[in-house]
């Protein structure tokens, strides 16, 4: 499962998440409950947003084209990968831990929602949506929506995606930790043979898929003269 709790999880218990994900014991005592649906687990989730770049995502980043966005960029271990490789990055997140975890590691990091103003829209080469943060609100058309209005005309947005057969799916989901319950918030999962249609809407089309240990991914690039569905929430 691909999943990023970025926004709007409620901050207290994905930040004791957060907190915890450095014990391998404790990442296996929390879990992702989709509402009318099944519980699953976040260890390895948790594992990999507190780690290091693996060689997937320094795939994703090497295909990250000028200045990058990083939206729901968590504790920051893409956002660092490219502070690290001198490359401008900017990293975004709701969570003050995430935030300060990411400029612990060297990232540069803002907290706000992407939906909110970001410095420099419109001229971002890049935007990031890693880790299923495609899922961010719940409403995918809104939030591809919302990238195409801070690239240039000539950028790209690059998508984690669920594996083919995972179609489009929109719900709520929440944190538990043992008797712990965090709130129920809107999330949405959209499979590598399901985002055409949101990314249209959004005035965006797939240029390129690929797969990568089991990680799927896209490139999204601007539909020449196809202005966005502008559906800017308030976060």
């Amino acid at each position: 499962m691909s999943l990023a709790i970025a926004e709007p999880a409620p901050a207290d218990l994905y930040d004791t998440a957060l907190r915890s994900a450095g014990s391998p014991a404790e990442r296996w005592r929390w879990f992702a409950r989709y509402e009318g649906g099944g519980r699953h687990s976040l260890a390895g989730a948790l594992g990999q947003w507190v780690g290091t770049a693996d060689d997937a995502d320094r795939e994703l980043l090497d295909r990250a084209e000028g200045t990058v966005l990083d939206a729901g960029c968590g504790p920051g271990r893409l956002a660092a990968e490219l502070a690290g490789q001198g490359r401008e990055a900017l990293g975004v997140d709701t969570s003050r831990e995430a935030v300060r975890i990411a400029r612990g590691l060297g990232a540069t990091a803002v907290r706000r929602s992407v939906f909110e103003p970001v410095p420099a829209e419109g001229g971002w080469d890049t935007v990031l949506l890693a880790d299923g943060n495609i899922g961010i609100g719940g409403d995918p058309v809104a939030l591809l929506s919302r990238c195409r209005e801070l690239l240039t005309p000539t950028g790209r947005v690059l998508v984690e995606l669920g594996r083919p057969g995972t179609g489009l799916r929109a719900g709520r989901v929440r944190l538990e930790r043992g008797a712990e319950r965090g709130s129920w918030f809107p999330w949405a999962q959209v499979g590598a043979d399901a985002v055409a249609g949101p990314a249209a809407a959004a005035g965006l089309e797939p240029v390129t898929t690929w797969e990568r240990d089991g990680r799927w991914f896209a490139a999204l690039a601007p539909v020449a003269g196809d202005a966005p569905v502008l559906r800017l929430r308030a976060s």
